[in-house]
């Protein structure tokens, strides 16, 4: 019988626990290790059959794992990869990678110099309909990409602040919260941007930071994106209710990605490509459209096979992290064109 991965899950949040259910569904992990100061999460960890440690300190000592999730405070992701660099123990790091795109990539340049995998939980690009689009777009199905639109359109209700005041506070608007998971997959499909408009407005609920934000991306392939991203707009636009991923979300027969090629045009996640087929492109023809048909399987389940295959060295990372630190420079850029009205350019620092 083929041994199984050990993994190990530092804080057993609402995120760490999706996490312990994927590592339960796959065929190539299994969960050996929970680390969380609280008495809530090492019971639950224990009632999984995990050993339990209050920190990483107690967690090393005793041996440690094959493979680490680090799915604590983004506060603590830089300082807890750097633990786990040094003892050179392979990690996935729930998004965002760090809070500064500076921090982030001095835990990706100490992680390449040590030889140690690093991967980063943005786990959409895992998901079979990314993959569909990705897979089309990349065959020319479409053309060449001139435009992209995404929406992120979302009604948190005023519970979900009430339960954590930080979310009230600067800094904790859909812009760093949300916009993270979008701007990355627009990133997988349509490259790299290099500069950056925005604007942003005030939370109409009185929070200290903005509650709506529009950006205007231009791409080095000389593509234009626009997103819109809000978390008090009541809407079925969002990949949260479209993509059929989590059943919490009440699912929405809806798309809110459009990828405008020059030979067709594809949306996401209803995966229709509009396209005249062997006729003349000529506005006055008429249209066909395409369903590209999709088997589902959780994102979260593939993640983790992918991280066991990172681990054994025998396939590369989908989301590394500099690829995730791409993504939240990126963010970074929405946050300053929004605050100064200016034109921003992204200094990507020679990665």
């Amino acid at each position: 019988m083929k041994t199984k991965t050990r993994l190990a899950i530092a804080g057993f949040g609402l995120i760490g626990r999706q996490h312990a259910k994927a590592i339960a569904e796959s065929d190539h992990a299994e969960l050996g290790a929970v680390i969380d100061p609280s008495d809530a999460g090492q019971k639950a960890g224990a009632d999984l059959g995990a050993k339990v440690f209050a920190d990483l300190d107690q967690f090393f000592a005793a041996g440690g794992a094959d493979g680490i999730l680090l799915a604590t405070p983004n506060t603590l992701h830089v300082e807890q990869g750097l633990q786990c660099v040094e003892l050179g123990i392979p990690m996935l790091i729930e998004k965002p990678i760090a809070t500064r795109s500076s921090d982030a990539w001095a835990l990706v340049e100490r992680a390449k110099q040590q030889d140690v995998p690093l991967i980063v939980g943005h786990h959409r690009r895992h998901s079979p309909l990314m993959q569909s689009a990705k897979a089309a777009i990349d065959a020319g199905q479409i053309g060449d990409i001139r435009a992209v639109q995404a929406m992120c359109w979302l009604y948190k209700p005023d519970s979900y602040f009430d339960e954590a005041d930080w979310r009230k506070k600067p800094g904790a608007g859909p812009i760093a919260v949300n916009l993270v998971h979008d701007i990355d997959l627009l990133r997988y499909l349509c490259g790299d941007v290099k500069t950056v408009r925005a604007v942003a407005s005030p939370s109409l609920r009185g929070y200290q930071n903005e509650d709506v934000a529009s950006a205007l991306l231009e791409f080095e392939s000389g593509a234009i994106g626009t997103i819109t991203v809000s978390d008090s707009i009541v809407s079925p636009w969002s990949w949260e209710l479209t993509a059929r991923e989590n059943p919490a979300y009440p699912p929405q027969p809806e798309s809110c990605y459009l990828v405008g090629g020059s030979h067709g045009s594809l949306s996401i996640p209803d995966m229709n490509l509009w396209s005249y087929g062997e006729n003349p492109r000529h506005w006055w023809h008429p249209l066909g459209v395409e369903t590209r048909g999709v088997d589902p399987e959780n994102p979260l389940v593939k993640q983790v096979d992918h991280f066991v295959q990172v681990i054994q060295k025998s396939a590369k990372p989908l989301v590394s992290g500099e690829e995730a630190t791409k993504s939240l420079l990126l963010v970074e850029a929405i946050q300053r064109a929004a605050q100064t009205s200016e034109t921003v350019r992204i200094d990507r620092g020679g990665f």
